[in-house]
């Protein structure tokens, strides 16, 4: 069965995208500590870990050998190729959120995996997180200590390209104050779930009774 095919319609499939620096990985965390019924996909890489993150609950942090693996035997949803790195999303995040019977499923991705997945799941709205101006973007980078100099450069630089790509997605939020953003982010979430064709079995019964 396909990944498409074997997912649940009235899952809401929120796809959080941003240059790194913007603050997606912040914005998603304290999202789901207010929506209980929002599961977060965690991501396949094959890069380090940082110091504060956790394996199985950050990413699964696998070797390259076992990243292709599964690519060849078809079990992710997206996969790309990221500052020199493989991220991908495995099918089973998806089918596990469906099965547990929650509401929304959280993927945060890169344009390329959000373009996969948009073309597997039409109806999963994407989210694109900007920073307030490059020059924020690059104190932010220069401030976190788990990278070396190189790779905030490389970082930065690819910020450029991936701000481009935001016509792509159904929403833009400027991440120059947190709690604003929050709210923004909230409001797609809570918007989304009350989409009519989700609502639409609610309204038929009421007709029915």
């Amino acid at each position: 069965m396909s990944a498409a095919s074997s997912t649940d319609p009235g899952l809401i499939l929120v796809i959080i995208s941003s240059p790194s620096g913007a603050g997606k990985t912040t914005l998603t965390h304290r999202l789901l500590q207010e929506f209980p019924d929002l599961r977060f996909s965690v991501s396949h890489t094959t890069r380090k870990p940082r110091p504060n993150e956790v394996d199985g609950q950050d990413y699964h942090f696998v070797s390259e050998e076992a990243f292709r693996k599964l690519v060849d035997e078809g079990g992710f949803a997206e996969w790309a190729v990221v500052h020199g790195n493989l991220y991908g999303t495995s099918v089973s995040e998806i089918d596990r959120a469906s099965a547990a019977g929650k509401a929304g499923l959280l993927f945060d991705v890169d344009y390329q995996g959000a373009r996969q997945i948009k073309e597997k799941f039409p109806h999963a709205v994407g989210v694109f997180i900007l920073p307030p101006s490059m020059e924020e973007l690059r104190r932010r980078l220069d401030g976190r200590g788990s990278d070396d100099a190189k790779s905030r450069k490389r970082r930065f630089e690819k910020a450029r390209e991936e701000i481009g790509h935001y016509p792509f997605f159904d929403y833009m939020i400027v991440n120059d104050d947190l709690q604003r953003a929050l709210a923004e982010l909230r409001g797609i979430v809570l918007a989304e779930g009350c989409r009519q064709w989700r609502a639409a079995a609610k309204a038929e019964a009421l007709l029915k009774g």
